[in-house]
């Protein structure tokens, strides 16, 4: 799914992204200084790798994701650190975006139930 940033307003875009375990849903709108706010939901169940003893198990996951994009090369002239994702050709993919968040996902330190007791 592709959403043209120059169309994001104040309104609330809304967005929802699936795939076979994981859903993205959540809304754009427009911040100010060519930030686009993103604030989601991502939801569902993950194959990921145990940092313990390197068995794979399903994670169940329920995360709020809030982000900004960045409609060019961001930059911060007030000092503050906020998540930023640059994008070059004014367009959004939002199966990008979802993917970008499991691999954040599965590269976080995860522990299974046998592990975890």
């Amino acid at each position: 799914m592709q959403v043209t940033l120059r169309k994001v307003t104040k309104t609330p875009l809304d967005f929802e992204v699936k795939t076979d375990e994981m859903t993205f849903k959540g809304f754009l709108q427009y911040d100010s200084n060519k930030l686009i706010l993103l604030k989601a939901k991502l939801s569902g169940s993950l194959s990921v790798e145990c940092s313990i003893c390197a068995n794979e198990f399903s994670k169940k996951i329920d995360e709020d994701i809030e982000f900004f994009i960045s409609d060019g090369i961001y930059t911060d002239s007030s000092g503050t650190l906020v998540d930023v994702v640059e994008v070059l050709d004014s367009s959004a993919d939002m199966n990008e975006l979802l993917n970008a968040e499991i691999e954040l996902i599965k590269s976080d330190y995860n522990s299974c139930p046998e592990c975890a007791s």
